[in-house]
């Protein structure tokens, strides 16, 4: 670990003042062999490699140098939000960059589960130069109830781009909402030619042809595919399938290649953990005339739990939500680091150069780094 001097968000005598994060660098080679005897285990533990650290999360852990370049001279990583009420920092964060403006999806309770509801909150990254804690606040967003359940969201020519779970007699739907009051909303999408969707858990905009993606989990029935879909001409098709549950999705800033988060190994609420399913990163080809996926190989498998949202930054570094928080890799697969908040975090996004926010139910993280998206 490395002392860091102190570092000061605002300015006055009511500044907000923290030190640099504590950064623990782990040498691959030291646990390449453990004792015969252990301590192994399994998928669900977090690994602190190096003993006697003593640190409360968060912190970085480095596991290849390249990840200092990515955390930069200054690394911070702190909760900017609080509030033990609800789980409102699930899913689907949004930056606007016109307001600052965020905005998040989470569920009405402490802790996830579907019969619930959701909700989505907001809140301004502006809030930060005034506050004397280092926290801010949030609000829920008025939206009507033809909104339920949301999970991934994305912007999409302005507007929020919502993808839902549905509950009761609302499908599964793809959603545009007004980011600004009063919050309209329009569903453009909830079926595929008459064929309910299942339950939709995140989306993208491809970088160049500006179609939508989005990922169908089965966490409430059955078979969960990739669909691609136009909005300007109405036509929907599957793109990828074979997926156990279909998760976070995310493009390379060319949009040549595209990665899905298989989160099988998680059987959501109900069925538990199957450690003999994915916990992994699959990448793939996108064709250049249809936009299928092809040559589908695995990326990367997560260490803790299983992955989740996915964002990109301009070097086409790839992070990662799951269960220990933000684990990054490099374009070929090797985990350069993590964000370790030592919770699961199950979504995540760039909101301007060098801030990456990482939702964790009933917190949400500001990590200030070097590394900024690549949109």
């Amino acid at each position: 670990m490395i002392p860091w001097p102190a570092l000061s968000l605002a300015l006055g005598s009511a500044a907000f003042v923290l030190g640099q994060s504590p950064i623990v660098r782990e040498d691959k080679r030291a646990f390449a062999v453990l004792d015969p005897n252990g301590p192994f285990r399994n998928g669900t533990q977090l690994f602190e490699p190096t003993p006697n650290v003593n640190l409360t999360p968060p912190y970085f852990q480095v596991f290849d140098d390249r990840f200092n370049d990515i955390l930069g001279p200054n690394p911070t990583v702190r909760a900017i939000i609080e509030n033990d009420t609800f789980a409102f920092a699930h899913d689907g964060p949004v930056w606007i960059p016109s307001t600052n403006q965020v905005f998040t999806g989470g569920f009405l309770a402490p802790k996830f589960h579907p019969s619930n509801g959701s909700k989505v909150s907001m809140f301004n990254l502006n809030d930060l130069e005034n506050s004397t804690t280092g926290l801010i606040n949030f609000t829920v967003v008025p939206l009507s109830a033809d909104v339920q359940i949301n999970n991934g969201a994305t912007l999409f020519r302005g507007d929020l781009l919502l993808v839902t779970t549905g509950n009761g007699t609302l499908p599964p739907s793809v959603v545009r909402v007004n980011p600004s009051p009063p919050f309209n909303d329009t569903t453009i999408l909830n079926n595929f030619y008459g064929r309910q969707f299942i339950g939709l858990n995140d989306a993208k905009i491809h970088p160049q042809s500006r179609a939508i993606f989005f990922t169908d989990v089965t966490y409430g029935f059955e078979n969960g595919f990739l669909y691609r879909f136009d909005a300007d001409t109405g036509d929907v098709r599957v793109i990828a399938d074979g997926f156990v549950r279909p998760n976070g999705i995310a493009f390379s800033p060319d949009g040549k290649t595209a990665y899905i988060a298989d989160s099988g190994e998680s059987g959501g609420v109900t069925a538990g953990i199957n450690l003999t399913l994915p916990a992994t990163i699959y990448a793939f080809d996108v064709m250049p005339d249809t936009q299928s996926f092809a040559n589908r190989r695995v990326f990367a498998y997560i260490d803790t739990d299983v992955p989740d949202g996915l964002a990109l930054d301009t070097n086409g570094n790839l992070y990662v939500g799951c269960g220990d928080g933000t684990q990054v890799f490099d374009p070929k697969g090797t985990l350069l680091g993590k964000i370790f908040i030592g919770v699961s975090s199950s979504s995540l996004v760039f909101a301007g150069k060098g801030r990456l926010l990482v939702n964790a139910d009933t917190k949400i993280y500001l990590a200030e780094i070097a590394a900024e998206e690549w949109t």
